[in-house]
């Protein structure tokens, strides 16, 4: 058994700081599933690939919610793989929605990197990883 000076050790990812990225990404996650359940139950035939990238981000911002509030490796790891996902999907959903706006009639969560929720979007999945990254076992 290793000695207690080398035993790997994680900060608990939902304090301090953590404790408002969780709230943030609680709140994007609630404003989101709200967007996508108005959007398909009412105009699903005007843009349902926006649409439906709009439900996507909102069980990404679920997922992300739940594993950076909760401790252990488990969480960590989904949270690192929830988020990286997140960051990906406003780089790719954000180009294609400015050089291809006849795919996307109607704009999503991370159009335009999430220029209607003031860029939120494409910052608050950096910090997340950099929180993560401070919170990762020594």
């Amino acid at each position: 058994m290793a000695e207690p000076s080398q035993q790997r050790t994680r900060r608990n990812t939902a304090t301090g700081p953590g404790r408002i990225l969780v709230a943030v990404y609680g709140i994007f996650a609630l404003a989101a599933t709200s967007r996508a359940a108005v959007q398909i139950s009412t105009k699903w035939h005007e843009a349902p690939l926006a649409y439906t990238l709009s439900a996507v981000a909102a069980v990404i911002y679920i997922v992300a919610t739940i594993a950076l509030a909760r401790r252990g490796e488990g969480s960590f790891r989904l949270a690192v793989a929830a988020i990286g996902i997140e960051l990906l999907g406003v780089l790719v959903v954000g180009t294609l929605s400015v050089f291809d706006q006849e795919a996307f009639p109607d704009a999503t969560v991370w159009s335009g990197y999430g220029e209607g929720y003031l860029f939120i979007p494409l910052v608050l999945p950096v910090i997340g990883l950099l929180w993560l990254r401070r919170t990762a076992s020594r």
